[in-house]
């Protein structure tokens, strides 16, 4: 989920001519949780393949990417969750619940033959599983996109590529990379350009926009560290924040006070007490600085053994996305990489 900061964002409105040539590390857990989600059949189902294994993920990854690196020249490189700190377990659990009450729901809504209703708990329900991830990371290696396993979070190892200069800017839906000290976070980055609300049951309309970190301190008067208190006060996912304190109030009392310690104790009193933890898990979070950022050769024939036998995909969606990655292979400038944005 990430923590709630919208209210207190400044941000940028963005089109996808803008990031036309940009290098982006994108939170590939976060991303295939959205694929998962919305990639699905009328009545909410996933797509799968003829043996049971679900596709929804990789449909939108190969025809998301592919697209947004021929058209765009967009350069992606993938960032993968690794051992979560210990102080998300409850979140995950909290995940868990939201999900299997959703599957009741959902169940009982195709009972009913309801189909808005059905789709709507559906995208809720999507689990990811390791073989799913696998799966994902096998389809990047034969498309030659690069990939970066984390050792933890992977909007901490974005963020890391992206303070470095290895990218541009992360790319998630969340505000966590702008905590773990991205410079640059671009959200909404989507073909169609539309955001489906489950809560609602409809979607919006959404459009690329960039949170530059250095602005977004500047304009709020504090610093990363004032910006990570700001968000332990509201919640994140190693904490539950204070009740009725939200991301302007919370703001307003960093600005205020400075810092959690000298917030006043009627206030503090009510802050997780291993909010120190927290900050360490931002501030210094495990990293590996074993990756590459070189876009490989497509491996057409593994590719297609993949999707179209095992997967069974029909040749010509695999067709189109290979044409795509092709493109990018005659274009030097993107197809020899430089480790630089």
């Amino acid at each position: 989920m990430g923590v709630n900061l919208t209210p207190i964002i400044s941000r940028h409105a963005l089109s996808l001519k803008d990031l036309t040539g940009k290098s982006l590390a994108v939170d590939g857990n976060n991303a295939l949780h959205q694929f998962l989600s919305i990639t699905r059949k009328a009545d909410g189902s996933p797509f799968k393949d003829i043996h049971g294994n679900i596709t929804s993920h990789l449909i939108g990854l190969m025809f998301r990417s592919s697209r947004l690196m021929s058209e765009y020249a967009m350069r992606l490189i993938f960032v993968f969750d690794g051992e979560p700190p210990a102080l998300k377990l409850r979140e995950i659990e909290r995940r868990r619940a939201i999900r299997n009450k959703a599957e009741k729901e959902l169940a009982e809504a195709l009972r009913r033959q309801d189909l808005r209703t059905a789709f709507s708990k559906a995208v809720m329900t999507g689990r990811l599983t390791k073989e799913m991830i696998n799966d994902a990371k096998q389809l990047l290696h034969l498309l030659g996109i690069p990939y970066v396993q984390a050792p933890g979070e992977a909007e901490a190892q974005a963020a890391y590529l992206a303070a470095q200069g290895h990218v541009w800017a992360t790319n998630s839906q969340d505000y966590d990379s702008l905590l773990f000290g991205t410079p640059r976070l671009v959200r909404y980055v989507t073909i169609q350009g539309r955001e489906y609300l489950p809560s609602k049951g409809v979607a919006r309309r959404v459009e690329p926009e960039l949170i530059e970190t250095e602005d977004l301190l500047a304009n709020r008067g504090i610093s990363r560290e004032q910006l990570i208190d700001v968000a332990i006060l509201v919640g994140t996912d190693f904490n539950e924040g204070v009740r009725g304190i939200g991301p302007k109030t919370s703001l307003k009392l960093v600005r205020e006070y400075g810092s959690i310690e000298n917030l006043p104790e009627i206030i503090k009193s009510k802050v997780s007490t291993n909010y120190e933890e927290i900050r360490r898990i931002f501030l210094n979070p495990p990293v590996t600085t074993s990756f590459s950022t070189t876009l490989h050769p497509i491996r057409e024939r593994e590719l297609y053994d993949f999707l179209c036998r095992q997967r069974v995909f029909s040749r010509d969606r695999v067709d189109r996305v290979i044409g795509r990655m092709k493109k990018l292979e005659v274009q030097s400038n993107l197809f020899r990489w430089v480790e630089s944005p």
